[in-house]
């Protein structure tokens, strides 16, 4: 047979018919040619032709065409198959997914994606982006121009700062649900937070309360509820950069608050209080309105514990504490939330950039982060000169909420091309759910994942994981997912796997991944998908 002597390409091997098959069919490189008689008995010269150009052709790597199945459907009429696995066969033999191509868009993939699976699968520790000494430009990369110029498209070194600040969060979530009960009767101990950046050391964990509580007959119903219905939890810490290296690559000392998401019953009944309510201590901070935020967020921020301060006053006093320790030097405060941790961040930077006369510069990177106050508090935050990064997922649903589903890209293009408009949103904004975004965006996609399923559900979408798996493949608006992707997918495969084209998934059992002992064995070679 002629397919020995073509050489593999990316694990597809191209088989060439018999040598009888050319004396009935047309040349497989021109078909508008008949094959003539002379076809049958081709030189050695003209085969080495033939197969060099079949080789050019294969190299390109280009999409295969669509080839209708010719061979006749059966239905499989065994005994012990059912009703329903007949049916099933029938469908599948009638190859539809070649009548209307976009069927099979969800579990596509492809030998490039398949070895890029490999690579990111082997890795047992993870790989960051280039790290770049940015001492001469930490500023900019800290927000002081909003990010201009460093989004669409996606600059490296911030890229590696958004992932580096969502592992903080990824830190806070795994302290806390390594123990996540909070006794009532004793002050809460000091917890061990694994951080992934070692330059970092935890100096003071943070504890949130909600000013509601669950009525007692719910401890009779269902007493094995525990910690879920506790009033106070873990929720985050604060970590200061003590890395002289480090100090010197960044370009000054960062002090760190992370904040994870919504965990315990009551946090979830808080979240559902979204009635706006002033912001302490402001009465008028806009033109029309004072600003205002969501009241279950004022009250997990503001309401204290029975043995613990409230999370506003934690995080006020460490900070104060941290910048009288660190007089003299340059510094920086970074606050970085995901979920409810998104909302908490904005109304803790509020509070620190206005609690002292000269603090360091405040910045916000959030991740999938709702809508917390309304327009003049948007504008408060502004004011005070904090620079908020929200990280969204334009399939994230917790985004759009609370307040009515408009984009403020649509809004903000209504207020500036029609005076009428404009007059009737500022109209709504004096309504009791005008919510309004803060800051800069950075909108990725779950659809431009090539290894997530394009309806993957809304878990998925709000998960902080696929979001540092998207920003790290994230070029630009529009663009395909970045080839040279460097986050390990181990942990996505394993919290997502539903959400995982099928077919990744079992490669993945292929390659004989171990996630609990971070174990990887990889074969020698990874199996064609055909």
């Amino acid at each position: 047979m002629i397919a020995s002597t073509i050489p593999t390409q990316n694990g597809l091997a191209f088989q060439a018919s018999r040598s009888k098959s050319f004396s009935r069919c047309g040349s497989r490189l021109n078909p508008l040619v008949r094959a003539s008689a002379t076809t049958q008995t081709l030189n050695t010269e003209s085969t080495r032709n033939h197969l060099s150009n079949l080789e050019k052709l294969l190299q390109k790597q280009a999409p295969p065409p669509l080839q209708h199945d010719t061979k006749p459907f059966q239905i499989d009429s065994s005994n012990g198959s059912t009703r329903e696995n007949r049916f099933k066969n029938l469908f599948k033999d009638l190859n539809l997914s070649t009548i209307w191509p976009e069927m099979k868009t969800a579990e596509e993939v492809s030998p490039r994606h398949l070895n890029r699976l490999q690579r990111l699968l082997s890795k047992s520790s993870m790989e960051y982006s280039p790290r770049n000494n940015l001492a001469s430009r930490w500023r900019e990369y800290h927000g002081c121009n909003d990010w201009a110029g460093l989004i669409d498209p996606l600059d490296e070194n911030l890229r590696r700062e958004v992932v580096r600040f969502g592992e903080f969060i990824q830190a806070a979530y795994h302290t806390f649900h390594s123990n996540p009960a909070t006794s009532v009767e004793e002050s809460p101990l000091s917890r061990q937070v694994a951080l992934s950046d070692k330059s970092y050391r935890v100096t003071k964990g943070l504890y949130t309360t909600s000013s509601i509580g669950l009525p007692s007959w719910v401890d009779d119903l269902a007493p094995d509820l525990g910690w879920m219905t506790q009033r106070s939890s873990w929720i985050g810490y604060v970590a200061v950069c003590d890395d002289k290296r480090e100090i010197s690559r960044m370009g000054r000392r960062d002090i760190v608050i992370a904040l994870r998401g919504t965990a315990t019953c009551l946090e979830w009944a808080e979240n559902m209080r979204d009635v706006l309510v002033k912001v302490p201590g402001e009465e008028n901070s806009g033109p029309n309105q004072p600003a205002k935020v969501e009241c279950g967020f004022q009250s997990l921020y503001k309401t204290p514990g029975s043995n613990m301060p409230s999370l506003s006053e934690s995080v006020v006093g460490e900070v104060r504490r941290l910048m009288e320790l660190y007089k003299g030097e340059t510094s920086s405060i970074t606050v970085t939330g995901h979920s409810l941790g998104a909302a908490l961040a904005l109304l803790v930077a509020d509070e620190l950039s206005t609690c002292e006369p000269e603090m360091p510069p405040i910045a916000v990177f959030s991740f999938g982060g709702p809508r917390v106050g309304n327009r003049a508090f948007a504008d408060r935050v502004s004011n005070n000169g904090v620079k908020v990064l929200r990280i969204v997922n334009s399939q994230d649903l917790i985004t759009r909420v609370p307040g009515m589903f408009v984009s403020e890209e649509l809004d903000q293009k209504l207020r500036n091309n029609s005076k009428v408009a404009a007059g009737v949103l500022n109209v709504l904004d004096n309504m009791p759910w005008a919510y309004a975004h803060v800051g800069t965006e950075l909108r990725v996609d779950s659809k431009m994942s090539p290894y997530l399923k394009p309806d993957a559900d809304v878990a998925c979408c709000h998960d902080l994981e696929a979001y540092l798996h998207l920003v790290d493949g994230f070029l630009a608006t529009n663009c395909p997912f970045r080839a040279n992707a460097k986050r390990s997918l181990a942990r996505l495969v394993n919290e997502q796997k539903s959400n995982v084209k099928k077919l990744y998934i079992s490669k993945a059992k292929g390659l004989r991944l171990n996630l609990d002992n971070q174990v990887l064995v990889i074969p020698s070679c990874l199996p064609s998908p055909s």
